[in-house]
């Protein structure tokens, strides 16, 4: 999904859009189209998007491997100038609020990418499925809150192995 600033002069602009985002990760997937609504500032050189974003997505339990239904609330703001304002010097730093900036080819933006960052960016680093989840087994890979398995779970560490064998 496209915005045509060509056909904006400076001002603004509200969108509201349901779109659909190819997110092309393994441990998440979109479970319907992403909401995507805001306001467009268009200024002589830079181009201000400022909104929220709706997605319900399912991603795997870090312990587990189940899936777990979340939706996520994000808002946003991004700040988007063409190639030619913006500094390509290799000694340039940046700062916190340059984080925020993306190019653009000074005729459309893409709500479409700007969706996919930003869920992306806003993923939680570990899901679980409930408050005391067990987990995996390390051993045979069973789902310890569904069952419990016979497996060892003291490890002997292989150095000290051979003083079991001892005996007084």
């Amino acid at each position: 999904m496209y915005i045509d600033l060509t056909k904006l002069s400076e001002g603004r602009k509200d969108f509201d859009e349901t779109i659909q985002v190819d997110l092309d990760e393994e441990s998440v997937r979109l479970l319907e189209p992403c909401r995507i609504f805001g306001e467009l500032k268009k200024g002589i050189v830079q181009v201000d998007v400022a909104g929220k974003i709706i997605a319900k997505v399912e991603m795997e339990c870090s312990r587990c491997l189940t899936p777990v239904e979340s939706t996520l609330e994000i808002s946003f703001k991004v700040s988007y100038i063409t190639e030619e304002h913006y500094t390509n010097e290799k000694d340039s730093e940046l700062h916190g609020e340059e984080l925020e900036i993306s190019i653009y080819d000074g005729e459309k933006i893409d709500l479409t990418d700007l969706a996919r960052e930003q869920i992306l960016l806003n993923l939680p680093a570990q899901t679980f499925c409930s408050e005391n989840c067990q987990g995996l087994c390390p051993k045979c890979g069973a789902n310890l809150n569904q069952k419990t398995c016979d497996c060892e779970t003291k490890e002997i560490d292989p150095r000290w192995a051979n003083l079991k064998n001892l005996r007084f």
